[in-house]
């Protein structure tokens, strides 16, 4: 991956990393940045679009040759198979050493991530300042317990993991888990913010989104430990709330669905983000055979002049169409850019906020 970059006018990072981010060529527009790139793994994934794969992949996709020929391509760019280390004009490349790619393990059940998750979460505290922010959002102190959020962990990484372990928990497959330096198992430590729960239909937890403090781009990540030893890489799951019923919500957030159904008792289904519907459509399927009809898109109102999201939300309306969906989309006062945002100001102008 580290030779290839350059062919395609990617630079290395200048400060020796393994992994790092550019601009997605299929989904960003120039400014962000979510194409992940990793160098011990000779690989790269977009969480938001969901485009990945491996050196061919990438080569392929920027220079547009098709993926069969560019083998031939890239040994006719560095001189022929039997001396790649040659570039036209005589310039020599000088190899570079590609570390060992670093063990990984596949991720848990979801049953194991859940129990895990649940336990750890039940060990970590709120700080005042995140749960004046929840409160803030329309969220009770009830709502706000009941959901577990809780502030990342600022100590005790290993003290956590033998914890965990010391009840009986597995953590091999757990995303936020790796086997440290020492050989031990120890907990991701994460710039502080908010833990989120992001759970399945059933309400299990699936990962943990972090909503990082004092951040102005990529505000929300998710809690993984992709490229540590035993580590494990999360994946972009959606979250349900609520009841099943024959018409539900669709929404960008996970914490944003949780405000919505504390402020309507409305159910919801969130994404990660709007390009990100790799595991939508298995969501999708599941709540249709459950007996759900109507979707109500939700999606923040940016989507009436952003491009980016418009594209998104066209795939995700094809998506609902596939799937036999009926379905409609919610439009609000575009003062507010979040359903949330708006409800929340709606309840407190009215003198309506929930207790």
């Amino acid at each position: 991956m580290a030779d290839i970059l350059p062919l395609i006018n990617i630079p290395l990072p200048p400060d020796g990393r393994k992994e790092f981010y550019v601009p997605c060529p299929r989904c960003d527009n120039g400014r962000d940045k979510h194409l992940n790139i990793n160098l011990q793994r000779d690989v790269f994934r977009c969480p938001r679009c969901g485009f990945n794969g491996g050196i061919f992949d990438l080569y392929a996709e920027y220079t547009q040759i098709p993926r069969g020929n560019v083998k031939r391509e890239l040994e006719r760019l560095l001189g022929g198979a039997g001396n790649a280390d040659a570039k036209p004009g005589g310039h020599i490349v000088v190899p570079q050493s590609v570390p060992a790619p670093v063990q990984e393990c596949a991720l848990a059940p979801i049953d194991v991530r859940h129990a895990v998750y649940l336990s750890l979460l039940r060990n970590l505290s709120l700080a005042g300042d995140h749960r004046q922010n929840l409160q803030s959002r329309g969220l009770t102190n009830d709502v706000i317990d009941r959901h577990g959020y809780k502030t990342t962990p600022v100590f005790g990484f290993t003290a956590l993991a033998k914890m965990l372990m010391a009840e009986g928990l597995t953590l091999d497959g757990v995303p936020g888990f790796y086997h440290n330096e020492a050989g031990q198992w120890a907990f991701v430590q994460e710039q502080r913010g908010i833990l989120i729960p992001v759970r399945d239909i059933q309400g299990r937890i699936q990962g943990l989104q972090i909503r990082r403090d004092n951040v102005s781009k990529r505000k929300y990540r998710w809690i993984s430990s992709s490229g540590r030893l035993n580590g494990c890489r999360c994946e972009g799951w959606t979250h349900f709330v609520g009841p099943i019923r024959e018409r539900i919500l669709l929404i960008e957030g996970p914490l944003k669905a949780d405000v919505v159904y504390h402020l309507t008792g409305q159910s919801l289904l969130a994404v990660p983000g709007v390009n990100a519907l790799l595991h939508l459509e298995n969501a999708l399927k599941l709540l249709r055979e459950s007996g759900v009809d109507l979707i109500d898109t939700a999606f923040d109102m940016d989507f009436m002049n952003n491009w980016y999201v418009q594209n998104g939300y066209s795939q995700l309306t094809a998506l609902l169409v596939k799937l036999g969906f009926r379905y409609r989309t919610k439009v609000w006062d575009p003062e507010y850019n979040g359903l949330d945002d708006y409800l929340w100001q709606s309840c407190l102008k009215r003198g309506l906020a929930p207790a």
